[in-house]
């Protein structure tokens, strides 16, 4: 996900921009370091034979400029920036960020895309009725339809009129929840509604979903979801840009397993607590666990009149954290990411990003990775975003950064290779520019990778002996 306009990277000649984690990719290879247990990124997952040593080999360049692939593999293009919806609603918007693959009938699979507008967006999400929210936000969802041979079917709005729909998360019955990384409110960037919630997509019919803000569940710079299968709590994180930085929360539904629209039923919204750690970036040493974690009910979750992250807690305060991007759910326990931590941004130390882990039956916190880049990294290889689980068992991550922009493979064993480069060049022939990866996801049946280039935006599905 792209930085706010006018935020700036965090980089010197001599120290690697943030979140730098991979680097030397191709060639010479992928340097990125890791403390902790590495198998915790791959929890709840079987094992499967994983690529060999160098991935599936060196990138082939792309005769058509679009992307380049292992030997072996192959990609197409379902959609791209500006081309007419195949609804006829208007062009395909601009911006693709956070995306889900979900099974259909008869071996469909719906797509559910983010397109994360700001009110500048280039090309907004068409305004349609039953399904806007705002008609003055320009972002929103977009739904794809494939058959079982790979072929778009249906393109269409899913939902119009929010704002920086960044990332999300599948719910277990089939629906997208879109999460607005944003706190404006109404009056603000020519809005004329509060914005700050998390949308329900339905791929099938998303006038089913239409566009209702989940109040209940927080108004705060979202960034994504995941829910706990048994008990249909859904943990949420904040991707807070300035200091005091983010939460993460969870929320207990009325209706749990209610299905599509059961979330507007209401819940509680909680935020954590790690009793004596304000900052979670403090903590060091992987492996460190902390007992009894707290919940507290957030004050105001609409935050009518302060930020959540500024209000007040009680005497035991709250716990942020610098970038929390990535959820998921593993096994029994829901994971999540602190992407990067700079003290001189605000954080209690710096870091080259976290991966936490939460469990729910023993109350506990446990941090089971710490990142960081090997010696003498070099450009390119950033700022790893996206990620997700692999057919090989292991992790694919979408690159958000500078320099040359990658999707890497991550093996079980911590090996990393190149498996995608975006050829699209934004920039000039003198100074040329790449846009980032988002979204990278699965089919149902593991044989297809879908991901999107943010600018210009285009979603691929790339095929091959995963």
């Amino acid at each position: 996900m792209s930085a706010p306009s006018g935020a700036t990277p965090h980089s010197s000649p001599s120290t690697p921009s943030r979140r730098q984690l991979l680097a030397r990719t191709g060639a010479v290879g992928a340097g990125i370091a890791f403390t902790g247990a590495l198998g915790e990124l791959f929890a709840g997952t079987a094992a499967a034979h994983s690529p060999g040593k160098g991935g599936y080999g060196p990138l082939v360049p792309d005769p058509k400029g679009l992307l380049d692939l292992p030997k072996g593999f192959r990609y197409k293009v379902l959609s791209r920036e500006g081309e007419p919806l195949r609804s006829g609603e208007g062009p395909v918007p601009s911006n693709c960020d956070g995306m889900t693959a979900l099974p259909g009938r008869h071996g469909q699979v719906h797509l559910v895309r983010n397109h994360e507008n700001r009110a500048d967006g280039r090309v907004p999400v068409p305004v349609i009725d039953g399904l806007t929210y705002d008609p003055m936000g320009k972002g929103g969802c977009t739904a794809l339809t494939l058959d079982r041979h790979g072929e778009v079917r249906t393109e269409r709005v899913g939902i119009a009129g929010t704002a920086v729909n960044c990332a999300g998360g599948p719910t277990p019955w089939g629906t997208w929840l879109t999460c607005e990384e944003t706190e404006d409110k109404a009056g603000t960037n020519g809005y004329t509604k509060d914005h700050g919630f998390i949308f329900e997509v339905d791929p099938v019919d998303p006038h089913r979903s239409g566009a209702v803000p989940l109040t209940a569940m927080g108004r705060f710079q979202h960034e994504a979801i995941a829910i706990d299968p048994r008990r249909g709590i859904v943990y949420e994180t904040e991707d807070a840009f300035e200091k005091p930085f983010g939460l993460f929360y969870r929320f207990l539904p009325e209706k749990p397993h209610g299905g599509l629209g059961s979330l507007r039923a209401g819940g509680t919204l909680q935020a954590m607590r790690v009793p004596g750690v304000p900052d979670l970036s403090a903590v060091q040493e992987t492996g460190t666990v902390f007992k009894h974690i707290e919940w507290v009910d957030v004050p105001d979750p609409l935050a009518t009149a302060t930020p959540i992250r500024f209000q007040d807690f009680g005497a035991g305060g709250i716990t942020h954290a610098q970038k929390l991007e990535g959820c998921y759910w593993g096994g029994s326990c829901v994971y999540f990411v602190s992407s990067f931590a700079h003290s001189d941004e605000g954080s209690a130390a710096d870091h080259y990003g976290q991966v936490w882990r939460y469990d729910p039956s023993r109350r506990t916190l446990t941090l089971v990775i710490v990142f960081g880049p090997d010696t003498d990294v070099q450009l390119p290889g950033e700022s790893p975003d996206n990620i997700c689980l692999a057919p090989s068992g292991g992790l694919m991550v979408c690159e958000d950064g500078e320099g040359g922009q990658h999707v890497f493979g991550l093996t079980r064993k911590g090996e990393v290779y190149p498996m995608a480069r975006g050829r699209q060049n934004i920039g000039t022939p003198e100074e040329p520019e790449w846009g980032e990866f988002a979204g990278v996801t699965f089919a149902p049946d593991h044989k297809t990778m879908f991901v999107n280039v943010y600018t210009p935006g285009t979603t691929f599905a790339v095929t091959g002996p995963f």
